[in-house]
């Protein structure tokens, strides 16, 4: 038995290593703007003076009341139709025009003068405005549009240049009889296009910032309440010190900074596998899939607040907890994923608040996953993920005082976010196979009884199949009272005697009645049949393409033993004590807390059947001496299990036998 925290073998280390060099490579090689602050709270540093020139950015507020004001005083185009203006006037050429024919010149020359400058249509907030612009000839020219007609206008016009040459004569009816005032139509065209375009150009062009602080400007002081404005200030120097100064001091002090930070993280990384499951150091795979994951979620993190800082509110940072607890315990889990969030607190801008966002959401979804895991219920998780980050969210903004239209957009990331953790999380099954790993969920559904081996051991070989179901409650039970991995112990109980499937008949629990399988065979026979179900349930588990951590489960229940019972009985015939290798299982002794359970309620179970009496003392005595005889048989030297372990279980594996087999009531019988 061994207990060690501390892992043996250079691939650990070299894991670690690489672990520490990739940190170093991705971690930003900038200076970070070191002063936290909130509206509303006094300046807790020195007093802060510019050290260099910087622009001071307009709010988000401003900005959109700008382009706002922009949209209200928009200056529409039109194009100028120079093809009406000749219709128009080729049709007033062509009139008949009675009474008015000697007016006829004039009435052209004030035609050609107003189309000249043209005409609007009456109608549309458009002609409403004072300045207009008109394209003509490839030229966009402003001018008011008091220097334009309307339709109403050119005709008023019109009637004005004519009306002094005809004295006594009802002028304004004879324009219309002839059909002048037919003639007259618009020839500015609305360019509705054009006109939004610019629009958004201009619109784009409002300049993002209100005026200018010189260096050596005192900018707050020490206690000094942060108001809007001081925080607006605080905003601009923060984000021109990052985007335009960063690092000032030499290059090798930055390398120096980011190798301790890596190196811290690398550390805490360690040591917080070592106190939580030291265990993981052992299985190869499972190493490297930790790693894996606390590189993945650091780079995306960094990687997305370079291009796009407020991508990290679409992230689902929360999937990287559920990627971790496929495969792990929930006290191995929440340690490695607290860590992985550490980037975004040590180097993103807000990255306290997104730190909290996503610690709460990630813990909320380890919790609520054990119930919704499967189908549709994964968005019931996605749901309550979501509730738990907007509340959070929420509560930062009511402490900073404020609540813009950034911050609903951020909401709906964070809604976008968690509905990916469920697109997201199907990878799992990816990771599986690049990793060589077996998820919970996976286990889960192998230890189901309906599985298609399990109900054909249950057909073929029912008497096993009833002790496995046993053995799994019972290292069940074994298993959450020193926090093992469960799902593991249930599917390695359910499978570890799936040998006996070839030979049911060999091994008691199957006997019918009157059959003696044993009776025509040396004692030799019988030792060779029983070792069998072992290498028998390795190439059967193989064939079924079980996974390998269940194959060790076979190989491991019963260790390197010795068939006790055939073996005394070779000796007391006269056999000769050197044969024990006849007699003994070619397996492996258990490696893990899991196998170790398995093996021991195995054999407990096996024998408890034997017991006639069912007293608390018996009981104990029976475990007590079941589990030392595997600890003196040195069965036990490999496992990562301790005594304390042994002593928690052994107190389970008895109370759980006294209520299996405790004495039943005898009913009296009825007096006649």
């Amino acid at each position: 038995m061994t207990k060690s925290i501390l892992p043996s073998g250079r691939k650990v280390y070299a894991a670690l290593g690489f672990l520490f060099i990739a940190l170093l490579l991705i971690l930003p090689r900038s200076g970070k703007f070191n002063y936290d602050y909130v509206k509303g709270s006094p300046w807790a540093y020195d007093n802060l003076v510019a050290q260099f020139d910087f622009p001071i950015l307009k709010t988000a507020e401003e900005l959109q009341y700008e382009r706002d004001a922009a949209g209200s005083s928009m200056i529409p185009y039109y194009r100028y139709s120079e093809e009406i203006m000749q219709q128009v006037l080729r049709g007033a050429e062509g009139l008949s025009y009675g009474r008015l024919a000697v007016s006829k010149p004039r009435i052209l020359a004030a035609l050609t003068n107003i189309y000249e400058r043209g005409v609007l249509v009456e109608e549309g907030s458009q002609s409403s405005q004072d300045i207009i612009f008109v394209q003509r000839d490839k030229r966009a020219i402003q001018m008011p549009t008091s220097n334009v007609f309307t339709v109403a206008k050119a005709r008023a016009r019109i009637y004005a240049d004519v009306a002094g040459s005809h004295a006594g004569a009802n002028v304004d009816s004879l324009l219309n009889a002839c059909g002048v005032y037919d003639l007259v139509i618009p020839n500015l065209l609305y360019d509705k296009e054009t006109t939004a375009l610019v629009h958004a150009q201009s619109a784009d062009f409002i300049s993002p910032t209100q005026g200018y602080v010189n260096a050596g400007q005192l900018i707050v002081s020490r206690g000094e309440l942060v108001t809007a404005e001081i925080q607006q200030l605080l905003d601009s120097y923060k984000a021109e010190y990052e985007h335009s100064i960063g690092y000032g001091g030499p290059r090798i002090l930055l390398w120096l900074g980011n190798a301790l930070v890596a190196l811290a993280l690398v550390v805490i990384f360690f040591l917080s596998i070592c106190y939580t499951n030291a265990e993981v150091f052992q299985d190869w795979n499972r190493f490297i899939y930790l790693i894996f994951i606390f590189l993945l979620t650091t780079a995306v993190a960094l990687v997305a607040d370079e291009l796009y800082p407020e991508l990290l509110y679409l992230i689902p940072f929360p999937l990287t907890a559920l990627y971790l607890l496929a495969f792990f315990r929930k006290r191995v889990v929440l340690p490695v994923y607290i860590l992985s969030l550490l980037p975004l607190q040590i180097f993103v801008q807000d990255g306290t608040e997104l730190f909290v966002y996503f610690l709460v959401a990630g813990v909320v979804s380890m919790l609520v996953f054990d119930y919704f895991n499967r189908g549709w219920k994964q968005f019931v998780t996605a749901l309550i993920v979501f509730v738990s980050l907007a509340l959070t969210f929420i509560g930062f903004r009511l402490l900073s005082g404020s609540f813009t239209g950034d911050d609903v957009r951020k909401l709906i990331y964070l809604l976008l976010g968690s509905l990916l953790s469920v697109a997201g999380y199907p990878l799992i099954y990816l990771f599986e196979k690049v990793f060589g790993l077996v998820s919970n969920s996976r286990l889960e559904e192998l230890s189901d009884p309906s599985n298609k081996l399990l109900v054909e051991l249950a057909q073929k070989a029912p008497g096993t199949f009833q002790h496995s179901l046993q053995v799994m409650n019972m290292a069940d039970a074994a298993a959450r009272s020193i926090g093992a991995n469960t799902a593991l112990v249930r599917a390695g109980a359910m499978y570890h005697d799936i040998g006996k499937m070839n030979n049911p008949q060999c091994f008691v629990e199957n006997e019918t009645m009157g059959s003696r399988y044993h009776a025509e065979l040396t004692t030799k026979e019988s030792a060779h049949a029983i070792l069998q179900h072992v290498p028998d349930g390795v190439a059967l588990a193989r064939k079924e393409k079980l996974p390998e951590i269940l194959v060790d489960f076979i190989r491991s229940h019963h260790g390197v033993s010795c068939t006790g019972y055939f073996y005394n009985k070779y000796i007391n015939e006269g056999g000769d004590p050197a044969d024990k290798a006849d007699f003994t299982y070619d397996g492996q002794k258990p490696k893990t807390r899991e196998q170790c359970l398995v093996m021991l309620c195995d054999s407990i179970e096996a024998a408890s059947r034997t017991l006639k009496d069912n007293s608390p003392e018996t009981f104990d005595q029976f475990v007590d001496k079941m589990v030392q005889a595997k600890i003196d048989d040195g069965q036990l030297d490999e496992s990562a299990i301790s005594l304390k372990d042994l002593g928690t279980v052994k107190a389970v594996l008895k109370s759980y036998l006294s209520q299996l087999y405790h004495d039943r009531i005898v009913y009296p019988k009825r007096n006649k």
